[in-house]
Order: C-alpha cells, then sequence, then structure tokens
C-alpha cells in the first residue's frame, strides 16, 4: 500500500507533464505563425511605402501630367490652372497627410482612377491578371517538366555527368529573360515562323513566353532537386531496396526522387511570385495581352495611379503565396517550429 502511495505523486506529475506538452506545442506553433505573418504584413507595409515614396519624388508636376493627360496636349501649365488639380487630389497637401490618404484608400480596395485609360486601376487590374496568372502557371509547369528529368538523366551518377548537369542548370538559372524572349522570338515566330510574332492568349501565343519564363526557373529547380537527390542516394532505404530486388532505376525514380521533390516544392512558392513579375517584362517583348503591356504603358504615360496599382498587387500575391508555403511547412514538420 506504502509503495501505491508513494508512487501515486509521480503518475500525477507525468500525466500533467503528457497534457502540458501538446499545449506547449501548440502555443509555440500558435507564436510562430503569428509571427510569420506580422512578418508578412510588415514586409508589405514597406513595398506599398517604397511605392509611394518613390512615385512622389519623380521629376515632373503632378497635376501638369493629368492636366496633359487630359487634354493630350504636352504643354506648360500655369499656377492658376493647376491650382486646382492640387486642391482636388490633395497634391497641395503635406506628404504625410498624402500618404495616409493613400494608405485608408488601400486597405479599401480603392487603387484610384487611371487618367489615361480613363477607367478605375482595379477594373484594368482585373481584365489584365488573368492572362499573366495563366502565363505564370504554365511556365512553372513547364520549369518542372524540364528539371525532373534532366534530373534523373544527369543526377547520382558519374563525377563527370553530374557536374556537367550541374553546370547546365547553372547556366540555365542565370539566363536573363529579356534576352532568352528576344532570342527566341526572332528564331521560332520571325525565322522559322512556327508561331505569331504577336502573342496571345490562346496556345500558340503562349509557348514562347512560357518558355522565355521556364529556362531560368527550370535551372533554380533543378538545382534545389540535385542537392537533395544526391545526399538521398547515399541513405541506407536505397541499398535496402536494391538488396529486395529493386532496380536501380526504379529507386531512382520510386524513392529517392520523392525525397528530392521537397525543397523544390518549397522553391515553387517563391517561383510563383517570381513569375507573375517576370511575366510583367515578357509579355511586354512578345506583346501579350497582361499586366506587363498595361505596367510598360502605364510607367510611359506617368499613369501613377496604375503603376502603383500594378507593383502592390505583384507584390501582394508575391508575400500572400510565400506566407501559405511558410505556414504550411511550419504545421507539417514540426523541425521548423523551432528555427522559425
Amino acid at each position: 500500500m506504502s509503495e501505491l502511495t508513494s508512487s501515486s505523486p509521480q503518475n500525477s506529475t507525468a500525466d500533467v507533464a503528457s497534457v502540458a506538452a501538446p499545449r506547449s506545442r501548440t502555443a509555440s506553433l500558435l507564436r510562430r505563425i503569428s509571427l510569420r505573418i506580422a512578418s508578412a504584413l510588415f514586409v508589405l507595409w514597406g513595398t506599398i511605402t517604397v511605392t509611394f515614396l518613390v512615385l512622389s519624388v519623380l521629376p515632373g508636376d503632378r497635376a501638369t501630367i493629368l492636366l496633359n493627360i487630359t487634354s493630350g496636349q504636352v504643354i506648360e501649365r500655369t499656377p492658376a490652372e493647376l491650382a486646382p488639380i492640387n486642391a482636388q487630389y490633395g497634391f497641395d497637401k503635406p506628404i504625410v497627410e498624402q500618404y495616409l490618404h493613400y494608405f485608408w484608400r488601400l486597405l479599401h480596395a480603392d487603387f484610384g482612377f487611371s487618367f489615361e485609360l480613363q477607367r478605375p486601376v482595379v477594373h484594368i487590374i482585373a481584365e489584365q491578371l488573368l492572362p499573366t496568372f495563366t502565363l505564370a502557371i504554365a511556365a512553372l509547369l513547364l520549369a518542372w517538366i524540364i528539371a525532373i528529368p534532366w534530373t534523373l538523366l544527369t543526377a547520382g551518377r558519374n563525377r563527370r555527368l553530374a557536374a556537367f548537369g550541374s553546370a547546365v542548370e547553372t547556366i540555365m538559372a542565370g539566363l536573363p529573360q529579356y534576352w532568352i524572349g528576344i532570342l527566341l522570338l526572332i528564331v521560332f515566330a520571325i525565322g522559322l515562323r512556327w508561331f505569331p510574332v504577336v502573342g496571345g492568349t490562346r496556345l500558340l501565343g503562349t509557348v514562347l513566353p512560357a518558355i522565355t519564363l521556364a529556362i531560368p526557373l527550370a535551372g533554380f529547380i533543378g538545382h534545389a532537386i540535385r542537392g537533395e537527390f544526391e545526399r538521398s542516394m547515399q541513405q541506407p532505404f536505397v541499398l535496402s531496396a536494391r538488396a529486395r530486388g529493386m532496380s536501380l532505376a526504379g529507386v531512382r525514380l520510386r524513392h529517392v526522387l520523392r525525397h528530392a521533390l521537397i525543397p523544390a516544392i518549397t522553391l515553387s512558392g517563391w517561383a510563383i511570385g517570381n513569375l507573375l513579375s517576370g511575366a510583367v517584362l515578357v509579355e511586354a517583348v512578345f506583346a501579350r495581352p497582361g499586366l506587363g503591356n498595361v505596367l510598360v504603358n502605364a510607367v510611359s504615360n506617368k499613369d501613377f495611379a496604375l503603376v502603383s496599382g500594378i507593383v502592390i498587387l505583384i507584390s501582394f500575391l508575391y508575400i500572400v503565396i510565400n506566407l501559405v508555403v511558410d505556414l504550411i511547412y511550419l504545421i507539417v514538420d514540426p523541425r521548423l517550429r523551432g528555427r522559425a
């Protein structure tokens, strides 16, 4: 009886510890998630602030630019002509007050009005976002299609072949998208005439822009897969699978590749945001509908409201996508919670 009595406090302590441990882990996870969200909000705020400051200090009087856009004439304006415009849009107010008004409008999804296109910026972006997003997704899928077979062919084999595969990936990752786009346009659209010179939203008009975005990304994804692939080839489960009679190709494809894809999946979160910003430049090269052409024209015409709207939207999507990927890995992999 005394032995049972003496062991009761120990059992009670163990029960309390077993209950407290999951609570502690949950609290730690929630704290890490909150930190990730707060960090994302801070980055978004910084992006909005920098965008406002850059557009505010650009050369040229904003009231004069608006009047010239409205009238279609590039002429000097008198102070009497500029005064009503400055008062209407708050250009004559202190910069801090202008910033607070700008930030408040963004919180209500009001990106302003495009005087060049005579439409709200939100409506313009909504029309052009789908072609850009479609191009980004097509490029991401194509990059995976390029990276996985190349890694399977060259990774984890003899040293020379592995070095050659890694070198090709490095070159691909370093190629400028603008240069790739012009080269593909000259060779396959103008020279061979396999694809239209002016891109469109149809399949043929999407191929060359998607390849342009996919080639550098395939280099990055290939590097991410290769490093983990070669480490996994040294693991005991490879020898175990071979001992059970599985072929080397089967081990590489069914076991090693599955482990090697994890870092590349993480990289894809960054890639989508990067592709959205890269698509802006590529669409301009191929004269393809989307945010690219709209942004280039907006910059040329000093349509500040449209420029800031597109920049902030792309930044927002980039931040949200990376936040979602971070949170998924934080929840799925407990090892990351202590390093968050």
